[in-house]
């Protein structure tokens, strides 16, 4: 009994937090939402929809307790084309395969992927992002029409931000930022642009609805390629945002039931009328920030805005965008990884070019994925360049000078080969070449070769040779693959 009452304010604490820390990112997503629709060309309900289904789709059965989904940018740029080609309808269809696509990578365990993605490309990513939601705040901020007035509220805002938590933590002080702002705007009677200057919001409830569009060839011709891509960059930025949360929370999350319920949630979405979506590693900041921890505070952010946009559109509406601006400054402050500024020096050289490329590309394309698959590429490369070295021959002559026995230590593939095979002397007039690879693994088919290539060399000048020590692995991979040890297949090659 006494931990039961021990425990119950504890998760008293929780709820409390995952409901506030909830209400603040619904509130957050509502002019994001919008703006991902005009970014893709389609009516503002159609992101709103989409960001209450993908919410509470991935709530229940997301990998990633505290994770915040929706409409992005990513994806949205990606529909462009698509809708202003053929249309809403065509877009929902795609949305639908999008998660199907996505469910099968789940099933197919493509989550586990994630670990060949360095830490260095993770924090060229959380940079790269935090710049971008920056910049995506600039044009609240700029333009002849703005006045003394936003800068003001933007100043208050932050300062309620950062000033609040020091007096109390009761509240999270983004969402006493948005009110008082907002309450402040409406009675001074602030020229303020709104949440309502955004674009009109729904005013009923989604209903289910399958896409009207021709169930052909042709049109699976013109969604597929399309869904591919939103796929691929869904779970890439989900995955992502899901490995900055482990950090942030000190957890571990399921990559794999992500991959599943990221794919759900955009198949319930096609059939309400709204847009792929993905994991928003803003609004996610916001709610960890905020207190937010569980599944419900991604719950309640869903049903909220839903609630908002349909029931309290009208004050809604009236909320300023400098109070919004406000919270997201601070989310793109919190997530830059300034430590990564000081670590330049401390950092080997090939990590810090990692994550600076992947910054630069993500910034200048604004494609998440270009970046990432930049930095992955260029962490791949130094790897093996570096691997690759790690290769000695060494030698020793016995039986009185007649033979040599090579010793090979290290590994050896596709990078190190060349370097494998220019390593032994072809030319030293001996009876009998040992080459030891006890202490080495051929990793590829090029290893294999380059084992082909000395052998052969050594036996053209009529050196015997013979390769002792392959290790369980080793030898079943030359095995199949080498030809040094198939007499037909060596007179193939030597072209008799």
């Amino acid at each position: 009994m006494r931990f039961a009452r021990t425990g119950c304010p504890i998760y008293a604490t929780i709820i409390r937090n995952d409901l506030l820390s909830g209400l603040v990112v619904a509130l957050a997503l509502i002019p994001e939402a919008i703006a991902f629709s005009i970014i893709a060309g389609v009516d503002p309900q159609v992101g709103l929809y989409a960001s209450f289904c993908i919410a509470v789709v991935t709530a229940f059965f997301g990998g990633r307790p505290g994770m915040i989904s929706g409409a992005t940018a990513a994806m949205a740029v990606l529909m462009v084309t698509l809708v202003k080609e053929h249309g809403l309808q065509y877009l929902l269809a795609t949305t639908i395969l999008t998660g199907l696509l996505q469910m099968l990578a789940g099933w197919l365990q493509l989550g586990n992927l994630m670990r060949f993605v360095s830490r260095s490309v993770i924090t060229g990513f959380v940079n790269a992002l935090a710049i971008l939601i920056f910049m995506a705040q600039l044009p609240q901020l700029t333009g002849d029409q703005m006045t003394w007035q936003v800068y003001a509220m933007l100043a208050a805002g932050l300062a309620i931000i950062y000033l609040l938590p020091r007096l109390t933590k009761l509240v999270p002080s983004p969402l006493v930022a948005i009110v008082s702002l907002t309450a402040a705007s409406i009675l001074l009677e602030l020229d303020l642009h709104t949440v309502g200057d955004m674009g009109q919001m729904p005013n009923q409830l989604p209903v289910f609805l399958l896409p009207d569009i021709p169930l052909t060839l042709e049109t699976l011709q013109i969604i597929l390629p399309v869904a591919v891509t939103l796929a691929v960059v869904g779970l890439l930025e989900s995955l992502l945002t899901a490995t900055i949360v482990d950090d942030l929370t000190d957890s571990k999350s399921n990559k794999n039931r992500e991959c599943i319920g990221q794919g759900l949630a955009n198949v319930a979405a096609g059939c309400i009328g709204g847009m792929a979506g993905c994991a928003m590693i803003g609004q996610t900041v916001i709610n960890i920030k905020s207190g937010g921890r569980g599944r419900l505070s991604t719950l309640v952010s869903g049903v909220v805005l839903l609630l908002l946009v349909v029931f309290a559109n009208d004050w809604v509406a009236q909320i300023p965008m400098a109070a919004l601006v406000a919270v997201m400054i601070m989310v793109s402050i919190g997530t830059f990884n300034w430590a990564s500024f000081r670590n330049l020096r401390e950092h080997p050289f090939d990590a810090n070019v990692v994550m600076i490329a992947t910054v630069l590309v993500t910034v200048f394309t604004h494609d998440l994925a270009q970046g990432v698959l930049v930095g992955v590429l260029l962490s791949g490369f130094f790897f093996a360049n570096k691997v690759g070295r790690v290769l000695y021959v060494g030698s020793s002559s016995a039986r009185e000078g007649r033979e040599r026995v090579y010793h090979v230590i290290g590994q050896v593939f596709f990078s190190s080969a060349d370097p494998f095979v220019n390593a032994f002397d072809y030319k030293e007039v001996i009876e009998r070449v040992v080459i030891d690879v006890s202490r080495a693994h051929f990793w590829d088919i090029t290893a294999v070769t380059a084992l082909d290539k000395v052998v052969l060399k050594f036996r053209r000048e009529g050196t015997e040779v013979e390769v002792i020590g392959l290790n369980e692995a080793s030898a079943t991979l030359v095995s199949r693959f080498a030809l040094h040890d198939k007499p037909a297949a060596v007179e193939q090659m030597m072209g008799h």
